[in-house]
Parts: C-alpha cells; sequence; structure tokens
C-alpha cells in the first residue's frame, strides 16, 4: 500500500511494505519510543506495513516539548496520522499505548466518520478502571523502582546515570498523563478491540482488562498471557500471531462483505 508518511515528526516506517494489504500504527508506553517496535515491523513485513509513533521528548525528538496529557496528545496523534488513514488500518497500543490507540480512535470515528479495523489494547486496564496511582510524583529513585519493577527497559539504560537523566523527565511527564487519564463508559468506539494482557501484570488483573467491552460497540477478544507488564517480550512469537491473524481474518471478512 502506498506510504504517505515517509518523512515527519510522529510516525516511524522502520521496513517498506508497498505491496502490504493492511497497515498496522504502533503506540508506545510510558517513556517507550518507537524504536521498540522495530522487531514488530521486521516480523509482520511485508504482510504488513508498520508504521511506529514517535512521542516529543524522546530519541530524535528530544528536544521537542512534552505533550501533558492524554487529550492533548492525542489530538495531536490525530491530526498526525490523518495521512497514513489509507486503505485497512488497525491500531496496537501498549500500555499508555493503548489508551492513545483508543483515544485517536474516537477522534477519527467521531470527527472524520472513519475507524481502524481493529484496536489492539495490550497490558492496560480499560479507561474506566482507576487506580490511585501517584509514580509521577516519586522523585528519580521511586521512579527507577517502578521501571525496574515492571521491565521492558533497557538494562544498560537503568545503570547509566547519564542515560538515565535524559529518559527521566519523558518517563515522568508520561505517568503524570496517564495517571491523571479517565473515561466513562459513554465514550464508546466502534472499532472491535483485541484485549492482550498478562495474569501477572501488576497494574491491571484479568478483569480489569477484560472490561474494555464496555468502551466498544464493535465486540472485544481477550487473550491473556504470562509474564508481567512487559509480557510481550517473553511471548513475541504468539503476539505477532495473534496480530497476523486478526488482521488477515479482518481483511478476509472485508473482502467476503
Amino acid at each position: 500500500m502506498p506510504n504517505p508518511v515517509e518523512s515527519g515528526l510522529w510516525l516511524r516506517n522502520y521496513h517498506k511494505a508497498p505491496g502490504a494489504g493492511a497497515r498496522l500504527i504502533c503506540f508506545p508506553h510510558a517513556g517507550g519510543s518507537a524504536s521498540y517496535y522495530f522487531p514488530v515491523s521486521a516480523a509482520l513485513s511485508p504482510e504488513f506495513d508498520v508504521l511506529a509513533v514517535q512521542y516529543p521528548g524522546r530519541q530524535d525528538r528530544r528536544s521537542d516539548p512534552f505533550v501533558d496529557t492524554i487529550d492533548a496528545l492525542a489530538d495531536e496523534l490525530h491530526t498526525a496520522i490523518a495521512p497514513a488513514m489509507e486503505g485497512p488500518v488497525a491500531f496496537f497500543g501498549h500500555s499508555m499505548g493503548a489508551v492513545l490507540a483508543y483515544e485517536v480512535t474516537r477522534r477519527f470515528e467521531e470527527r472524520d466518520g472513519i475507524s481502524p479495523v481493529v484496536v489492539f489494547a495490550s497490558g492496560r486496564r480499560a479507561p474506566s478502571r482507576q487506580r490511585d496511582e501517584n509514580v509521577h510524583l516519586r522523585d528519580d529513585a521511586g521512579i527507577i523502582k517502578e521501571m525496574r519493577k515492571l521491565g521492558g527497559t533497557d538494562s544498560r539504560v537503568l545503570g547509566d546515570p547519564e542515560l538515565l537523566e535524559m529518559v527521566l523527565p519523558a518517563i515522568r511527564n508520561d505517568y503524570r498523563a496517564v495517571e491523571r487519564y479517565s473515561r466513562g463508559t459513554d465514550a464508546r468506539i466502534s472499532a472491535p478491540v483485541v484485549v492482550m494482557t498478562a495474569e501477572d501484570d501488576p497494574r491491571t488483573t484479568v478483569e480489569e482488562a477484560a472490561a474494555w467491552e464496555d468502551h466498544t460497540t464493535g465486540g472485544t477478544t481477550l487473550h491473556t498471557f504470562d509474564g508481567g507488564h512487559f509480557y510481550l517480550e517473553q511471548h513475541a512469537g504468539r503476539v505477532i500471531d495473534v496480530i497476523a491473524t486478526t488482521l488477515r481474518d479482518r481483511l478476509r471478512a472485508s473482502v467476503a462483505g
């Protein structure tokens, strides 16, 4: 499929896939960056065209100012992603990224009358399931402790004071944004949601993850794993299989329909 985002601030395309039948746009977790999805892009290309979102304030966008609320970030992403919404498009978001995938979907449905064919919500409880969390209020040592607990951060970063000094502001900003976010069950999308979660994730229970069904009229499918909050690193093959199988099914259904 044609790629209208060869350059730009917000989207990275690590493996060109001009013949792909569908596009997958991936939203990183709190403190995460587009490069986290390089392995996903490598595994799914060239069958699917994978684009990864690059939030401001990290990696090659380190000098760009942070966006400090989920709603403001979703607004900016809605504008940035619009040129990529050609043909069948799906969203994948992990942790904070799942919330953003949902909020960007809401904006496309409400403002443009278009919708991704499916939203993959990984490692995050439903938007209406709130907890009293305040990681963003902790000192640097407290945030680092949380990062070690959840995993998903390169050990070389955690052991390098200079690298930590560079990444901690982005992590704190993202935690602040997602910990202050909430959305009621009246805010529903029509896209189906594929929920992926670990049974031993300290940040969400299976029941909290299953509650995504309250936020869509398109139905949900639930896949459970072990391996904690970043289960997808231990089960990369199975995660890729869920994504690819779901997209193939959606494409076949659209052709049949």
